[in-house]
């Protein structure tokens, strides 16, 4: 176990649409001289940045989606279809949040075909053993991940502020274990990934099943068990149990492009105050600043000051 070395894996996508909709709700798109919108690039940055402050990692790097459509898709149709597009402000920060994040040293990881959950959980399941990680993110799905030496880092509102669960605070406080989770999910379906789960059973009686019986094989042995409502639905759902299991467990074989050296953490460097400039990131000179990252930054007024 190389205990001095702390790898933080950072959930792209999650922290990326957290940024961009906590300021296009009041219409501060912070765009560049070239018109390019960067609210959602910069709230990114800054949370990675403000967590690596944090958690002090020596390896950090960033997980993608790679397009819409993912193994879900063929597993069940209209997985994630009752989503809407993107807006057309977020579009181009996509690629500008990537760019971005190689300006940083921070490498992108992605794989066509899965999602970037999929890609957290399959290098955190890799590198666990020999070395400390941590999953930023702001989906509790991921908490399914956590194992030995592999937490959980939920963000809260605003920036900076975190719940970091292990697997043994996971168990404290619902009585289950990670790898029960996602049985739980199956029964409670997912709305807003627009998967089925046991139509009737919510969060409340699905933790209450699982922790009694176990894992859905076991709520099923014994079923004459449940109430007479609770036989009802569980009979009338049992169809899409297993699919909706499949569904919501993480897949953490994901063919990935990864070298854990890629990842060394070395701070913020001379390329990423200059891609910082180049890029109009207003916002996230103001955070260099703050955090004495002085190299070759203008100090010029900050429009977006009192953000």
């Amino acid at each position: 176990m190389k205990k001095e070395e702390h790898l933080l894996l950072v959930d792209g996508m999650a922290l990326l649409f957290r940024a961009f909709f906590a300021t296009a709700v009041r219409g501060q798109y912070m765009r560049n001289s070239s018109g390019l919108p960067t609210n959602g690039v910069q709230g990114f940055l800054k949370h990675v940045l403000l967590a690596a402050a944090h958690k002090q990692p020596t390896h950090l790097a960033v997980c993608w989606d790679m397009g819409s459509y993912t193994f879900r898709n063929d597993l069940f149709a209209d997985y994630k279809s009752n989503r809407q597009a993107p807006p057309d402000e977020l579009h181009p920060q996509f690629d500008l949040a990537k760019e971005a994040a190689a300006a940083f040293g921070l490498p992108n990881v992605g794989v066509p075909g899965y999602e970037a959950d999929d890609c957290l959980g399959t290098i955190a399941k890799q590198e666990h053993k020999e070395r400390k990680v941590t999953i930023l993110s702001g989906d509790r799905d991921l908490l399914q991940l956590l194992d030995d030496q592999l937490d959980v880092m939920l963000l809260q509102k605003g920036y900076g502020n975190y719940i970091t669960y292990t697997a043994e605070t996971f168990y404290e406080q619902f009585a289950i274990s990670p790898r029960q989770f996602i049985d739980v999910k199956a029964l409670m379906g997912d709305p807003s990934d627009g998967y089925p789960g046991v139509k009737g059973i919510g969060e409340k009686t699905a933790f209450k099943l699982i922790k009694e019986y176990g894992s859905i094989e076991g709520i099923l042995a014994n079923i004459d068990q449940l109430t007479p409502s609770q036989q009802k639905k569980m009979s009338a759902g049992m169809n899409v149990l297993e699919l909706s299991r499949q569904l919501a467990e993480i897949h953490c074989e994901v063919p990935v492009l990864w070298h854990i050296e890629e990842a060394r953490w070395r701070g913020v460097e001379e390329e990423a105050v200059r891609a910082v400039e180049e890029m109009e990131l207003h916002m996230l000179r103001r955070q260099l600043i703050q955090m004495n990252v002085s190299m070759s930054i203008k100090d010029i007024d900050d429009p977006f000051s009192s953000i």
